[in-house]
């Protein structure tokens, strides 16, 4: 049998990291992620979310809780995490937050590694750092090669730009470990509190 892990999509990590925080209906999850600004992410249409929660209800990774109707509105139903869900979650961002070969799929993770705790995250986050400083020297002593061979700099113009932004990144994440190490960053899934903002933004979206 496949590993539930194996299975997610980003769009499965973002609705699962959702239930993490409370039991919602799928109308509520497009309207956080929304609201969220999770859009930039990753493309949120009601079909695909829809069609997510219940691919990971066949998974197990999710169970319905309630069914209700408010006046006209069509009947919506109320989802929560099972332990798999939870424990899914935590798995693919250990998995995808060290790893520099699937971008899109990191974004994601960074984006919920604050479901992790501090102390998971911050060696996760150094063997992320141990990939990306080879794949910058690969790329910088690549440019210093190809240039001492004549190579026609118009062709060059896309290792430069990957050169620039792996050395862009590798500074982004050095000033992230410093700041976890040193616990000036609330991190963690305790760390949250239900601000005003939290609670309208909740409340805005279950309209």
């Amino acid at each position: 049998m496949k590993d539930p892990v194996d299975t997610l999509t980003p769009m499965g990590v973002m609705v699962l990291a959702l239930l993490r925080e409370s039991d919602m209906h799928p109308y509520e999850m497009v309207r956080l992620l929304r609201a969220r600004h999770d859009d930039r992410l990753l493309t949120i249409t009601n079909g695909t979310l829809y069609h997510t929660v219940s691919r990971l209800q066949k998974s197990g990774l999710l169970d319905e809780v309630g069914i209700d109707r408010d006046g006209n509105r069509p009947e919506r139903t109320t989802y929560t995490l099972t332990d798999a869900g939870r424990c899914a979650v935590i798995a693919w961002v250990q998995r995808e937050l060290p790893r520099v070969d699937h971008p899109t799929d990191f974004r994601i993770a960074l984006a919920e590694a604050h479901n992790l705790e501090r102390d998971d995250v911050i060696p996760l986050l150094g063997e992320r750092r141990i990939a990306l400083v080879e794949e910058h020297a690969l790329h910088r002593d690549g440019l210093i090669k190809a240039r001492a061979k004549g190579v026609p700099a118009q062709v060059l113009v896309e290792i430069e730009r990957q050169e620039v932004l792996l050395d862009a990144e590798l500074r982004w994440l050095d000033s992230l470990l410093t700041r976890l190490d040193a616990d000036s960053l609330p991190w963690g899934p305790s760390a949250f509190t239900d601000s005003d903002r939290y609670l309208a933004q909740r409340k805005a979206a279950q309209q």
